[in-house]
């Protein structure tokens, strides 16, 4: 599904008239006016799944985050942003014919990160309920508990059920399934697998962070199925060979002047990982 058609930064004449036309001279920060000139970054024409490639400095989250703001999506985490941010997306254009879907958002490898990290919170909040239902369960198992009246019946009960139960089936039931039993890779294809619903327009900033090479395919496997069968567009930046290699996906070297499209066997960096294995590869027989 085709829901962004294609985006177009602003020009070296556009961002050229726009400083003649102001008063103060006295700029510190141009951010991020002057960022993309030079590159000659064509109008971008989008497919089902686009990708931005390109060496870090080389403007891969810049250009997600204009393209987001641009279009309003819904972001959970802070970018970098300057006091031009709003001028600039003045400057640059979109072609879209249809509406966008409303729960179309950019999602950071910083928004992983955060959830991994809220993850850890509610784990530690578990971790020390559960030392608080050992206590109440030894309490109750080897207490010297004596039934008076009905005031007392509560205390009963869980003595009852403690001399009934081991520690561990005591504390289970007590306690809700530790989310510490997800590894980092795990939570964050959670995050992945949660947030993208069917019908929408994502970007994703280096989604391949704190994913292991077999979870990385296990993405791409998500993403492929997602664009295909579920009406969903992704534009990503990325550096992984895995999600590179997205079938059908169509790449944007930022690395390149002009920047150009390539095959993605054609990239530094999968040529990289190529020939390591090319060298080494009487150690796999």
């Amino acid at each position: 599904m085709l829901y962004l058609e294609d985006f177009t930064l602003a020009s070296e004449n556009d961002e050229w008239d726009f400083f003649l036309k102001q008063k103060s001279r006295a700029f510190s920060d141009y951010y991020p006016f002057q960022l993309f000139p030079d590159k000659q970054v064509p109008t971008l024409q989008f497919e089902p799944v686009t990708i931005l490639y390109g060496d870090n400095g080389s403007g891969k989250s810049s250009l997600l985050n204009i393209i987001a703001e641009k279009l309003g999506l819904t972001r959970g985490t802070l970018y970098n942003r300057s006091s031009f941010f709003e001028d600039y997306l003045t400057l640059c254009d979109y072609t879209m014919h249809v509406p966008l879907p409303e729960k179309s958002a950019i999602m950071t490898s910083d928004e992983v990160f955060n959830h991994m990290l809220n993850l850890r919170a509610l784990n530690q909040g578990i971790d020390d309920k559960r030392e608080d239902i050992f206590k109440d369960y030894l309490d109750h198992k080897f207490g010297d508990f004596h039934y008076r009246n009905l005031d007392d019946y509560d205390e009963l009960r869980k003595t009852l059920e403690a001399r009934r139960k081991t520690q561990s089936r005591y504390t289970r039931e007590h306690l809700q399934k530790n989310v510490t039993e997800r590894s980092n890779g795990e939570s964050a294809m959670q995050f992945f697998a949660q947030w993208i619903q069917d019908n929408q327009l994502y970007l994703l900033d280096e989604p391949e962070n704190s994913l292991s090479p077999a979870r990385q395919q296990e993405l791409v496997r998500l993403l492929a199925d997602s664009a295909r069968f579920f009406g969903c567009q992704f534009i990503i930046a990325t550096h992984s060979p895995f999600l590179l290699a997205l079938k059908g996906a169509k790449i944007y070297d930022l690395d390149t002047v002009p920047v150009i499209t390539k095959r993605w066997y054609e990239l530094p960096e999968v040529q990289v990982y190529a020939e390591f294995f090319a060298t080494n590869r009487d150690k796999f027989n």
